[in-house]
Order: structure tokens, then C-alpha cells, then sequence
């Protein structure tokens, strides 16, 4: 068991959309972010194929504003294979327009552990200090975004005088992350999650399975469960 305090990082943004899945076509956000979210920022700022992010509670700063937009996307997924294939693409003929219900004018303070796979070498202060030192220069793999890559997150050390809002809510079940379960090589349909680093992607191949938890905001503050992470390999 690690007995340094957690890492902790703040984002804020104008605009949020943390998707949740039951809904179809139309895009409805969670109130508040996601542990798959945060951790999708953490990555963005600092990740190594030797570790993996332990989200532990997300502080909402600012109070939960939402706005809908009408968006233009494609229906058609867009893919490597079928760009190579030459076949013309043709968007304004595979264009849809649909709602959109998002979040304006978010701030949270992530609170997070590394957990060291075991073939990492190195002792874990070491990715620490790296995490603290790319948030206070503001360094970064990519852009890191709030739920959907159209709404840019921007990152700085807490100050330490920040307070969550005041609300407490049962926010029902929330999306925790995506399993992966492998499958045969070469099926067809296998989603892939790659992992960001400057020393090369981490691939996961397999079928994805949404999991979920019953969230809860506690006077401000989201905590993921600990035992959200049993079962889950490193």
C-alpha cells in the first residue's frame, strides 16, 4: 500500500460533455465528470506503458451549468482502413444534425494514484515527481479535453484554496470506465484503447464493456470506490 498522498491536478474549461451511454443518437452529459474522463486528462498529461491511473475522487468547483447546442456530425465511422482504400467520402451527404445537452464553465481538482505494473523497474517517486513537474510547466502529450475532444480542458497545480461546490446528490449509475476482454486476432469489430507516451502507444485489443458504479456527490466531491478497481488488471 502506498502512503504517499494522492496527486492532484486542476482542469477547468467552457465547455464539458461527459456522454452518458444509455442514450442513442442525441448527446447527454453526466452532471459532473467521469473516473474514465479524469483519467483520460491524467494520460493526456503524463502516462508510461509501466503504470496506470487510480482515480480516487473528483471535486466539482463550480456550480453544474448546462446548455444544449445542435451539432453536425457524420454517421459513418470514420476509419484507417477505409481512408486507404480510396473509396470517395463524400460529408456533406452523410451529415446529420443532432442535440446536444453539455456543460458550461467547468472546473474540478482531480485527485489520483499511479499504480506501477509489475514489470516496472523504477520507484514510484519517480513518476510522481514527472506528473508534478509537467503540470507546473503546463506540458502535455496532447490537448487534454473534457469528455469529447471539441471541448479543450487547460491544467495547473491546485492552489490549495480551492472549495467544491455545496451539493450533495445521488447521481444514480455512472460510467466507471471501459473492460476490454481479448479476443481472437484478426476479428472483425475489436475496439482498441491506446494508452498515451512519448516511448510508444499501449495497445488493448478486445471486445469493450462499459462498467459501472452508483455515484454519489457528497458535498461537492465525487469518490470512486475502491472496490471499482478489484478485478481489474494492471
Amino acid at each position: 500500500m502506498n502512503d504517499e498522498p494522492s496527486l492532484e491536478v486542476k482542469v477547468w474549461g467552457d465547455f464539458a460533455c461527459f456522454t452518458r451511454p444509455e442514450f442513442g443518437a442525441e448527446r447527454v452529459s453526466y452532471e459532473v465528470m467521469t473516473p474514465s474522463a479524469a483519467r483520460g486528462v491524467l494520460e493526456a498529461i503524463f502516462w508510461k506503458p509501466e503504470m496506470r491511473w487510480l482515480v480516487r475522487e473528483i471535486r466539482v468547483l463550480k456550480p453544474i451549468r448546462r446548455f444544449s447546442i445542435l451539432r453536425n456530425e457524420m454517421n459513418s465511422l470514420q476509419t484507417e482502413r477505409r481512408a486507404r482504400s480510396g473509396e470517395p467520402y463524400y460529408a456533406d451527404e452523410d451529415r446529420a444534425q443532432r442535440h446536444t445537452l453539455c456543460l458550461r464553465d467547468v472546473a474540478y481538482v482531480i485527485r489520483a494514484d499511479i499504480e506501477l505494473k509489475p514489470h516496472a523497474n523504477d520507484h514510484p517517486a519517480k513518476y510522481r515527481d514527472q506528473f508534478r513537474r509537467r503540470v507546473k510547466r503546463g506540458q502535455c502529450f496532447h490537448q487534454p479535453y473534457l469528455g469529447t475532444r471539441e471541448c479543450a480542458a487547460f491544467f495547473a497545480p491546485p492552489e490549495g484554496n480551492e472549495r467544491p461546490i455545496d451539493l450533495t446528490d445521488d447521481l444514480g449509475l455512472m460510467l466507471f470506465d471501459l473492460a476490454y476482454a481479448p479476443v481472437p486476432a484478426g476479428t472483425k469489430g475489436a475496439l482498441r484503447y491506446v494508452g498515451h507516451g512519448a516511448g510508444g502507444p499501449a495497445v488493448v485489443e478486445g471486445d469493450a464493456r462499459p462498467e459501472f458504479f452508483r455515484a454519489r456527490l457528497d458535498g461537492g466531491v465525487l469518490r470512486v470506490p475502491p472496490e471499482a478497481y478489484e478485478g481489474r488488471g494492471a
